[in-house]
């Protein structure tokens, strides 16, 4: 795939991208690459065109808008004239070459002109580091079948149940004895076990309501991932109330699961009680065991309606029974981010691992840190 732009126009685009990054806005690869493509539609000569053609590709948030709209302006104040003046330069071609993709033709290599830039990229990881708020759905249904095969290596602990060791710390006096008998009573050979060790049990509890909702169907296929991929592993969902999903989540096709889902959560898109969801939580499921010597994993962005005091001290009660606590907040990996939300600060003190889950990248560190 190519794209030809006068090398003044195109050095101005690059330089405008740039800028959007140096104020803070993150602009991966792929997103730079549907601005060039926009523009190859519309146009460049119109300001409203290249203004909505970098508005829908390169600034998605909402607090976004302002830093865009505040560069935009500075960076095309002169207007477009003053660029398109320049015609004197040959035209620039820029070569997509995606990784994996079969050879060019013969005749698409005679096409090739000597003043060209080829640029090889790996789209799978354009879109392992991509926001999941600014995938297409075409793009969201490719990172899903890659979520697929997303693998949580279970963590264990130690067991009281004894096992058969070489050098273990006690002593198996059954054994030892059992073999003596074989040679007059002597016990020639010492016998010996060690604790054993089992899966640690791993909880997660997602967030589903109004706030999360450009997040929450990403990260369910993660929870789903987690369940058919490990043994000992419980879902929860937040939102306005809590309902267990682990048997909804529990067949390996996960178009059944979900629809499964959309059955049994009432909630989806609503409001949030995320202190009033954990006691809940604790209550029924979690301080008579399901959480005791457990990883929990708490997928929000830290947005409640509820009393800060309950989630505050639910957080308390979690964190007194549990192994660790992990919260993964998509909006961490928002430039200049800060836990202001007051749920978010009520929690974070109890919390032992503070990680963004916005694209597939960071939900693989999550599969890694839930598996120490």
């Amino acid at each position: 795939m190519s794209v030809s732009l006068e090398r003044t126009i195109d050095r101005h685009l690059v330089e405008f991208v740039e800028a959007l990054r140096r104020e803070g806005i993150s602009v991966p690869l792929g997103a730079t690459l549907e601005f060039g493509k926009a523009l190859a539609e519309i146009g460049v000569e119109r300001r409203e065109g290249v203004y909505w053609s970098g508005r829908v590709t390169l600034a998605i948030q909402p607090e976004e808008i302002s830093i865009y709209d505040a560069v935009f302006n500075q960076h095309w104040h002169l207007g477009l004239s003053a660029v398109l003046e320049v015609q004197d330069l040959k035209p620039l071609t820029l070569l997509l070459d995606e990784l994996g993709e079969t050879p060019e033709t013969d005749e698409e290599a005679e096409n090739i002109t000597q003043d060209a830039i080829t640029v090889r990229y790996s789209r799978t990881e354009i879109l392992a580091e991509k926001d999941f708020a600014k995938c297409s759905e075409k793009e969201l249904e490719e990172l899903y079948k890659i979520m697929k095969h997303l693998r949580l290596y279970g963590a264990t602990k130690r067991s009281r149940r004894l096992q058969k060791a070489r050098d273990g710390r006690y002593l198996d006096f059954r054994r030892t004895v059992k073999a003596a008998l074989r040679f007059g009573g002597e016990p020639i050979r010492l016998f010996s076990r060690n604790s054993g060790e089992r899966p640690r049990r791993l909880v997660l509890l997602l967030d589903v309501s109004g706030s999360m909702e450009s997040y929450a169907r990403s990260l369910i296929r993660f929870v789903h991932a987690a369940i058919v991929g490990r043994n000992q592993v419980e879902a929860f969902t937040l939102g306005t109330r809590l309902t267990r999903l682990t048997r909804e989540l529990s067949s390996r096709d996960p178009d059944v699961a979900l629809t499964r889902v959309a059955r049994t959560v009432p909630d989806w898109s609503g409001g949030t009680r995320l202190g009033e969801g954990l006691r809940l939580f604790n209550n029924e499921w979690g301080i008579r065991g399901m959480a005791r010597g457990a990883t929990v994993v708490i997928l929000s962005d830290g947005w409640d309606r509820g009393e800060t005091e309950v989630l505050e001290e639910q957080m308390e009660r979690l964190a007194l029974v549990s192994h660790k606590i992990v919260w993964v907040n998509p909006l961490k990996a928002t430039p200049g981010y800060e836990p202001l939300a007051k749920g978010m600060s009520a929690a974070l003190p109890y919390v032992d691992e503070f990680l963004a889950g916005h694209n597939l990248t960071s939900l693989k560190t999550l599969a890694k840190v839930v598996s120490e």
